[in-house]
């Protein structure tokens, strides 16, 4: 990679490493808009399957199978950051701002607006000025049921076999089989 590359890359790095970043940078708008491009595709495919699988794969960074369910409308950062597993299935105006890594195990069910936030601001409102954010991965277990517009905030860990109650802001990990 020459310097020009690293240069052009060089905040996506800093984001994925866990590093404050600038969100604002010209590379990491262009992906945010391939996402929202791919997922109006999958929008249009849904009720068709071949193409809709396709889609899906195209969104996302990995997918346990075909069986995976999204309905739209839908909202990622990224998509490729957000990986799932097999027999996902997520319900309408979900949101996923993945500038750090998702993962969702197997079985996982999101009811409508869940909202997963990996990015961070600074609190001082000075630092806030700059434009500058940082990230922490989430990752969400199998079996896992996330009821309508609950909100899972950044570094969190939700376990196996966990009913996230609808409504509910998580900010803390949650250990296996916990309602």
């Amino acid at each position: 990679m020459d310097s020009s590359n690293d240069t052009k890359y060089a905040e996506q790095k800093k984001m994925l490493a866990g590093e404050p970043y600038f969100g604002g940078d010209p590379y990491l708008t262009e992906l945010r808009k391939q996402s929202q491009e791919r997922a109006a595709k999958l929008a249009i495919v849904r009720h068709e399957p071949a193409k809709y699988s396709v889609a899906i794969r195209e969104l996302l960074g990995s997918v346990g199978d075909d069986r995976a369910i999204m309905e739209s409308p839908m909202f990622f950062d990224y998509g490729c950051n957000t990986h799932v597993g097999k027999r996902f299935q997520m319900n309408i105006s979900c949101t996923i701002l993945d500038c750090a890594r998702v993962d969702i195990g197997d079985d996982v069910l999101f009811g409508p607006c869940v909202k997963i936030f990996t990015a961070e601001h600074p609190v001082d409102p000075v630092s806030r000025l700059t434009g500058v954010e940082s990230a922490r991965p989430i990752k969400i277990g199998n079996n896992v049921w996330i009821g309508g517009s609950a909100i899972i905030l950044p570094g969190v860990t939700i376990g196996n076999n966990v009913t996230v109650g609808a409504g509910s802001v998580v900010t803390k990990d949650v250990p296996d089989n916990v309602v």
